[in-house]
C-alpha cells in the first residue's frame, strides 16, 4: 500500500499541532493512500483522525491589519464590478476569516471570505485560498444574495451564513439560529464602522448603486446586475 507522498507533509503537520484539523482518507484502485483535511463532500474519504477544532481566524491582529491594506485593490474592484459596497466586501470578511486567507473552517469553508466548495464552484471559483478569486466568488455571491432578496441586507448577510433555503423557510426572516443571529449584526456593526471609516485605513464607502445608509441599523441597498 502507498500513501500519496505529497500527503505525508500535511499529516506530519497536523499531526504536530500547529494546524489541526480532522483527517480523511481513502484508497483508490492503485492501492494509494489519498489523505485531506477538507474532503468537500466526496464520499469516498472517511474519517482517520480526530482532532481538536481550530477557531477560523488564526491570523495574529498585526497580520490582519497589514492583510486589510494588502486587499483592499482587490476588494476595490470586484465591489465595483458588482454593484456592491466595498465596505460590506470588507466587514463579511472581518466576520469570516479576520483576513486570514489561508483560513479552513470545521465545515470546510475556505479562504477570505469563506466559500464552501459548492458556492466556490457555482461562482466560478478553482482556488479558493487565491485571495482574488476567493474575494470576487464571495462578491458575486453577496450581489446575488442581494438582488435575491430586493436588497434587504439583514437577510442578505444572513443568506450568506445559513443559505437561501433557511432564510425563506424563516419566513424571510433572520433564522432562528444562535450563529446566525449573532453573525447578521456582527457583519452590520463592521459595515457600519467601515462605511463611517473609524476602521483603520480611509473611509470605504459605498459605491455604484448601492446607498449610504442614514440609519444605524442599515435595512435595504440597490446593487447593479454584474
Amino acid at each position: 500500500m502507498k500513501i500519496q507522498a505529497g500527503f505525508c507533509g500535511l499529516l506530519l503537520l497536523l499531526c504536530g499541532g500547529a494546524a489541526e484539523a480532522n483527517i480523511y482518507a481513502y484508497t483508490d484502485s492503485h492501492g494509494v493512500v489519498h489523505l485531506t483535511n477538507v474532503p468537500a463532500g466526496n464520499s469516498a474519504y472517511h474519517m482517520v483522525m480526530r482532532t481538536p477544532k481550530m477557531p477560523v481566524a488564526t491570523a495574529r491582529a498585526d497580520f490582519n491589519l497589514v492583510a486589510k491594506q494588502q486587499y483592499q485593490s482587490l476588494i476595490q474592484a470586484a465591489a465595483s464590478h458588482y454593484g456592491v459596497s466595498p465596505a460590506l466586501v470588507n466587514a463579511v470578511i472581518s466576520a469570516e476569516s479576520g483576513y486570514n486567507a489561508g483560513a479552513v473552517s470545521p465545515k470546510g469553508a475556505i479562504g477570505l471570505m469563506q466559500l464552501i466548495p459548492a458556492t466556490a464552484a457555482r461562482f466560478g471559483v478553482s482556488n479558493s485560498f487565491s485571495p482574488a478569486e476567493n474575494i470576487n466568488g464571495g462578491t458575486a455571491y453577496l450581489a446575488h444574495l442581494l438582488r435575491k432578496f430586493s436588497g434587504d441586507l439583514k437577510l442578505a448577510v444572513a443568506a450568506y451564513n445559513a443559505g437561501s433555503s433557511a432564510v425563506i423557510h424563516a419566513g424571510y426572516q433572520i433564522p432562528p439560529f444562535a450563529e446566525t443571529q449573532a453573525y447578521v449584526p456582527r457583519v452590520l456593526a463592521y459595515y457600519q464602522r467601515y462605511l463611517n471609516g473609524s476602521s483603520s485605513g480611509p473611509s470605504l464607502g459605498a459605491i455604484g448603486h448601492v446607498p449610504t445608509p442614514v440609519s444605524a441599523s442599515p435595512q435595504l441597498i440597490q446593487v447593479s446586475s454584474p
